[in-house]
């Protein structure tokens, strides 16, 4: 019995050793890629609550009034959300999940010289099934109080609902704090409060709404929200090339950061924050700078591979002993 019992501890052991430790769960905290032909310049990302691995995102020209909820454990897109009840969009940056899986999504790009005199924002319940389907949504007018801006990160806290938009500036934007209840009649005037250091192309909030993560096309801050009053605590490295997106793993253990362009990366980092994988994070030589879920969580999810292929084997042993 020596003999099947080591090839079978071999078979368990390879397939330990090689299986990610969240690749079978489909957690969605893992580096994907978006593999529709349709999303071509993916601006925006957000994790279901609802859905296990389900990220959502949007192109920011399109062709209609498109979402897609695509699926990390494939990177293919299991359902494509019209909306209705909203005029043509221009140009749309931005999509968060807020309270009670509602779906805010931010109409704010204005690059072609700063002029729109208003912008929108759209809120839609998340499909409790996936499926392609025409989904109502409700549309807000967003005016800011210093005039226009351009934008392309709008966060809504988890908790309470309140929707934020930072501006896209070379040297640096401002944290606008909307109403905190947006009225679908009239215009929503929102107001600067705290500078933000960074050329910003999206954010996001951690689950617990005691983060905020804020990113650009060259690098990334990472907050403590701290009650809207910010207080930056790290620096976050992102992968180059035209960054466009980001969110927070539905765990919150990871933040994962998109792209534009046909077959884009979405790369899982470590969440950054006061804990040791969240400080290894912010140098950008951390172990996981690939992208990936590092070194260290490989050999932890080996370590505990070996372990479980052992206690087989001593189980199998005694069986056989006995027989």
């Amino acid at each position: 019995m020596r003999r099947p019992l080591a090839i079978l501890a071999g078979v368990l052991l390879t397939g330990a050793l090689t299986l990610p430790a969240s690749a079978a769960d489909g957690a969605g905290n893992e580096d994907f890629t978006i593999k529709d032909p349709r999303i071509t310049e993916s601006s925006g990302l957000a994790a279901s609550r609802q859905h296990k691995g389900i990220y959502w995102t949007h192109n920011d020209q399109d062709t209609g009034a498109y979402l897609y909820a695509v699926d990390s454990a494939t990177g293919k897109t299991v359902a494509r959300i019209t909306m209705t009840g909203v005029g043509t969009p221009r140009d749309v940056e931005a999509i968060s999940m807020g309270p009670d899986n509602q779906l805010y999504v931010g109409d704010i790009g204005d690059n072609d010289g700063v002029e729109w005199p208003y912008v929108w924002v759209y809120r839609l319940p998340e499909p409790k099934v996936l499926k392609d389907q025409t989904v109502r949504a409700t549309q807000y007018v967003v005016k800011y109080s210093d005039g226009p801006r351009d934008a392309e990160s709008m966060v809504v806290h988890p908790k309470t609902g309140r929707v934020y938009i930072i501006d896209k500036q070379e040297e640096g934007g401002h944290l606008y704090v909307g109403p905190e209840k947006l009225s679908p009649s009239g215009t929503n005037v929102f107001e600067p409060t705290t500078p933000v250091d960074l050329w910003a192309t999206d954010a996001a909030f951690s689950p617990d709404g005691k983060r905020l993560v804020v990113r650009g096309y060259f690098g990334g801050l990472a907050y403590d929200w701290n009650g809207g009053r910010l207080k930056r605590l790290e620096r976050v490295s992102v992968p180059l090339g035209q960054g466009e997106s980001v969110s927070y793993s539905p765990d919150g253990s990871k933040i994962m950061l998109g792209s534009e362009g046909l077959n884009s990366r979405v790369v899982a980092k470590d969440a950054p924050g006061d804990t040791e994988a969240g400080e290894s994070s912010s140098g950008g030589d951390s172990a996981s700078s690939d992208g990936g879920g590092g070194s260290d969580g490989t050999l932890k999810a080996g370590a505990v591979a070996v372990a479980a292929v052992l206690v087989v084997l001593f189980a199998l042993r005694r069986l056989f002993r006995r027989a």
